[in-house]
């Protein structure tokens, strides 16, 4: 290899014609030379650098694109949940080569991903503290993005952050549920307000508050953000920070196995994930990725990926025969048109029918839609849009609860994947017990993308520190799957 390395260089015999015409040069020929002559030694110290043990240096020429053949975290999915995790993992980490952290994502384009085609929301009224706490340090975290995400010499973070706050709506049948909620979110932190019928109508006299009985506004850290810009941030400071990225699908992983027996004699087929599977886009062509610590942050794919290590694939009854409830689902969001619709004040609006609003800009535009009934899902094959669904399930509430909406125009409309959590619609953080290396970050059901910050600091802790240091989010362990225990969110839109 020695011997290949260095007839590779620039042989020093072809300098010799300059050496022997050197007195005869002109002073600018000479400096040429020199410089020259240094380059070609530069190249060559590099060149011997790379090819020392320990470097990733091949004599084979590689496909551009591949990952690095070792990592210490690899992360699926290239959402904002795996990059804030990486950008933890950095930042906890302190030295720049002290932990190689590599983020594969599958689609480069990331025109399918949930992170962009989010509502860009978020808010603090939620009924569990665990969810609260999370979105309130992801608030403060995106008020001061530059204090965490600023990048030298390049352009500083802006999010568009909308502080106009969210407002729910109950019924009398739901506004008890909404005062409890009221009482769980001021004593954790959150700053919302109740509001009677009147009082509403006071302060948003463009809605009818009919079927109102009590409603409750969140008077700061709510609102909503520019997803894009997010996701960009987080992606753009932990590359800074030597966190690798690669654009290809994870296919596998190999894992070394042992047998250990529960307290009631079952046998579990225990798995450390050794390497990971990626293959190159519209390619045959993979690159086996040697590793410590696997984070499954894939989102909508999240079960797939666990079910190429066998998790839910054993017998029904056994610790391995319970999946990773996560699916896909699609939602709608359409944009709609009304010059004469509510103004500058106009909070994200959540009805108790379940449709949502919120202002898109400032040109008497507004994005809208609603989670269908459990019954009716819609394919997920597909990022198509149905239209009918706007005018069968959507229009008619909207209109009702804000009149001027009787006169508006859809302009535009996508589809999204939830990240659905089919057991309680709550994120899942933590290992899984049959395989001591894979961390989940996933299942979160539409806010994923607010409490991402929070989110990534804790799957950091839980690498680095092996518990939670910020926020206890022991609640969300797989644990509570196994046993069957749920943790009801009565707050998801």
């Amino acid at each position: 290899m020695w011997r290949k390395l260095f007839t590779s260089v620039p042989a020093f015999r072809a300098l010799k014609a300059p050496c022997r015409s050197f007195k005869s040069s002109s002073r600018g020929a000479e400096k040429d030379f020199f410089k020259d002559l240094d380059a070609q030694l530069r190249a060559f110290r590099d060149k011997a650098a790379a090819a020392m043990p320990g470097s990733d240096w091949s004599p084979i020429d590689l496909t551009p694109g591949l990952p690095p053949e070792r990592a210490d975290v690899v992360i699926v999915g290239g959402g904002v949940v795996g990059w804030s995790v990486a950008y933890w993992l950095k930042m906890k980490a302190r030295v720049r080569d002290g932990l190689r952290v590599l983020v594969v994502e599958k689609d480069p384009t990331y025109s399918q991903a949930s992170t962009v085609l989010s509502c860009g929301g978020i808010r603090q009224q939620f009924s569990l503290k665990e969810n609260i706490l999370l979105s309130l340090f992801s608030a403060h975290f995106m008020k001061n993005i530059n204090n965490h995400l600023r990048v030298v010499n390049e352009d500083p973070v802006d999010l568009q952050f909308n502080h106009s706050g969210y407002l729910f709506l109950a019924s009398e049948k739901s506004a008890h549920i909404m005062e409890e909620n009221y009482r769980t979110q001021r004593y954790v932190g959150a700053k919302v307000a109740l509001l009677s019928p009147s009082q509403l109508k006071e302060r948003f006299p463009w809605m009818n508050t009919e079927g109102v009985a009590l409603a409750s506004l969140g008077l700061e850290n709510e609102g909503w953000f520019d997803p894009w810009s997010l996701l960009n941030a987080l992606r753009r400071k932990a590359v800074s920070m030597g966190v690798y990225q690669c654009f290809g699908e994870v296919t596998g992983f190999k894992c070394a196995a042992n047998l250990a027996e529960t307290r009631d004699g079952e046998i579990l087929n225990v798995q450390r994930i050794k390497y990971v599977n990626v293959r190159m886009p519209n390619s045959l062509e993979y690159q086996p990725v040697e590793c410590a610590v696997v984070v499954n942050a894939a989102g909508a794919n999240s079960g797939k990926i666990a079910s190429m290590l066998g998790i839910g694939l054993g017998p029904k009854e056994s610790v391995s025969g319970v999946p990773l409830p996560v699916e896909p689902r699609k939602r709608f969001v359409y944009v709609v048109h009304c010059p004469d619709g509510p103004g500058l004040d106009t909070p994200f609006l959540i009805d108790y029918t379940g449709v949502y609003c919120r202002r898109e800009g400032l040109g008497g535009n507004y994005i809208t839609g609603m989670s269908p009934e459990e019954t009716e899902e819609p394919d997920i094959s597909n990022l198509d849009v149905d239209h009918e669904f706007f005018q069968e399930k959507v229009w008619h509430r909207l209109a009702h609860r804000i009149p001027a909406f009787e006169q508006l125009k859809v302009s535009s409309a996508w589809a999204g994947f939830y990240d659905y959590n089919t057991f309680d619609q709550n994120g899942i953080i933590g290992l899984h017990p049959l395989v001591p290396n894979m961390y989940f970050a996933t299942g979160f059901s539409g806010h994923g993308l607010q409490q991402s910050p929070a989110v990534g600091l804790a799957v950091a802790e839980l690498i680095l520190h092996g518990g939670y240091k910020t926020i206890d989010l022991s609640a969300f362990d797989f644990t509570r799957i196994l046993q069957q225990e749920p943790i009801l969110e009565s707050n998801i839109v």
